[in-house]
């Protein structure tokens, strides 16, 4: 019997590994093209087809971004309880698929949006039943998106054994993998579905993303046999609770110096703890009270919201910890936020042939964020890396908090260089006398690459160090968990994003019309301004972010390598990752 079950645990551990990375892969790559085919050119259709007022639009997209991007949280907890990260991940899938075809019959019905322009009469804005059918459409999407981003990065990395040394050391190249398929998706999506919407037709534009997404989940599902599917391990959110009610009713008690005496459990902990107990920590020492093993205490079975395990603790300790990293990201994403609003409207505004017969779509401004991005990452990964490895000794070749601390200070320059350009915008407006106007400016749109190529570079550094420090620093059991929180900075990046477009178009208003961000004509407004103020509130939060990595405490793990295992040692490995 006990042959058998070491068999099928062996069957169990040979699954994973590179060769499920096609079939996941493939499914991010569709998933990619199809979510970003729907949403880069939307504020064209919401502003053209829609009628949309251009803050009114921005602001229905940051929303939605930021809605979609704190439905993770729902997602992963329903991956960790009940469904696992698999079953989320397909389910998220359908509802996307829903919420996109129900977009793509808006745009080919007539009756379901406002007629045409007529001439220079004002534009009928869509009614409420047609707003509904949008925001009904974006509400699917945000809740597909819940099952789908905070599994899908963490289901690829599970693939990899931490345990076995040939494995453990691809788990930080496959986010490199991770974010390298998605960018070349996304440079499809900008480029040819773009073209499609803008020039064949909204039917076509948002039809063949939605077959994207259906054919996504085919190789999806197909690899299900070879996957190596972890068990749901119960709500993190619960024990969490249960560690901090258990610290408060034991709050009265005195702090033993030795940790040995707090509160262990291996069998208990067993499915929450398969690659390594975390180990003591001397920070915030009120809560190691929760594992203090009092007479009431029933060691064999306790009550979870009087006792607690150590392991428990840290866990609760991590995710403390990784807080103020977390706040950090926030800012980078506001700044970020802007490629899809108002940096897209300065392209529409300007000339943007190649050729007398060809001109690039403003929606495929971002396909220079997109190439610089890939080009980062694959510099950083062949050249970058290996340089560093020589000098740190890290087999990452730098901290993940120093990359992300490298994003920031380019995403910095990006909104700062972007500034500066809107003013030669402007200036090329006037000279034409077209400041009142909204004719083409003859200006090239180019002046905008280096904005948008910084925002990539940036991208490269900042988003995937935040996504592996995420991973990498959240306890085992929580890492659905900790990819969503990854998604919430995003969310909040673009709440954030919303409240300082209403707060500038509001306190910037003047008595004559004036505003900083107008809703007719940015010719007219002094856009520069708002992104100088953004360059002035990234640099306060760059010194947070030093701040905050220099304090920080990077996790111990203690782990019973397999190569012990299988030799029947009892060596243990205590792990600080990095």
């Amino acid at each position: 019997m006990e042959n058998m079950e070491k068999k099928n645990n062996n069957v169990e551990e040979q699954k994973g590994g590179l060769i499920t990375m096609p079939f996941i892969l493939a499914n991010e790559a569709c998933e990619k093209l199809a979510v970003v085919g729907f949403t880069a050119n939307m504020l064209s259709y919401l502003t053209t087809q829609l009628h949309m007022p251009l803050t009114k639009a921005a602001n229905t997209l940051t929303n939605f971004g930021g809605t979609a991007s704190l439905t993770p949280l729902l997602g992963a907890f329903l991956a960790d309880v009940y469904a696992g990260k698999f079953w989320t991940i397909t389910a998220g899938s359908i509802i996307y698929l829903i919420g996109m075809i129900s977009l793509t019959l808006s745009a080919i019905l007539p009756q379901l949006r406002p007629p045409p322009c007529d001439g220079d009469k004002v534009c009928q804005e869509a009614d409420t039943g047609q707003l509904a059918i949008l925001y009904i459409s974006l509400l699917l999407g945000a809740i597909g998106s819940g099952g789908i981003r905070p599994c899908v990065a963490a289901f690829g990395a599970e693939q990899f054994d931490e345990t076995d040394p040939k494995q453990a050391t691809k788990t930080w190249k496959y986010f490199n993998w991770y974010y390298f398929v998605m960018g070349v998706s996304i440079l499809v999506a900008v480029t040819v579905l773009v073209y499609v919407q803008d020039n064949v037709g909204w039917g076509w534009g948002l039809g063949i993303p939605t077959v994207a997404m259906f054919l996504s989940l085919f190789p999806f599902v197909l690899g299900y046999r070879l996957y190596r599917n972890l068990d749901p391990a119960g709500s993190p959110f619960t024990r969490l609770i249960q560690v901090s009610v258990s610290a408060f009713r034991k709050r009265n008690l005195s702090i033993s110096d030795d940790p040995k005496v707090l509160y262990q459990n291996d069998e208990l902990d067993a499915s929450i703890c398969r690659d390594g107990k975390l180990v003591h920590s001397k920070e915030m020492k009120f809560l190691d009270k929760a594992a203090i093993v009092t007479e009431e205490d029933n060691l064999k079975s306790p009550n979870l919201w009087r006792l607690n395990t150590i392991h428990r603790v840290e866990e609760l300790k991590c995710i403390i910890r990784m807080g103020p990293i977390w706040a950090a990201g926030i800012l980078l994403i506001t700044a970020y936020a802007q490629q899809n609003t108002f940096s897209l409207q300065q392209a529409k505004s300007m000339d943007r042939h190649l050729t007398k017969s060809f001109s690039i779509p403003a929606g495929s401004m971002s396909v220079f964020t997109i190439c610089s991005m890939l080009a980062t990452i694959v510099f950083y990964d062949r050249l970058f890396v290996p340089t560093a490895r020589k000098f740190t000794g890290l087999d990452r070749g730098i901290t993940f908090l120093h990359r992300m601390g490298i994003g920031f200070v380019i995403s910095i320059l990006a909104t700062l260089v972007a500034g500066f350009v809107e003013v030669k915008r402007k200036d090329a407006a006037f000279d034409n006398g077209l400041i009142n106007s909204h004719q083409t400016i003859p200006i090239s749109v180019f002046w905008l690459v280096p904005q948008y190529s910084l925002h990539g570079i940036a991208e490269a550094f900042m988003s995937i160090g935040h996504l592996e420090f995420f991973y990498d620093q959240a306890p085992e059991s929580m890492r659905s968990t900790a990819t969503a929180v990854f998604w919430t900075a995003i969310a909040v990046g673009n709440y954030v994003s919303t409240l300082l477009v209403t707060l500038v178009h509001k306190f910037t208003a003047g008595p004559n019309g004036s505003n900083w961000l107008p809703d007719d004509n940015l010719n007219k407004g002094r856009l520069e301004y708002f992104y100088w103020v953004l360059t002035i509130l990234q640099a306060v939060n760059l010194v947070y972010y030093l701040w905050c990595a220099k304090i920080y405490t990077f996790k111990s793990v203690q782990i019973h390598s397999r190569e012990a295992e299988e030799s029947m040692d009892s060596v243990v490995e205590l792990a600080n990752k990095v």
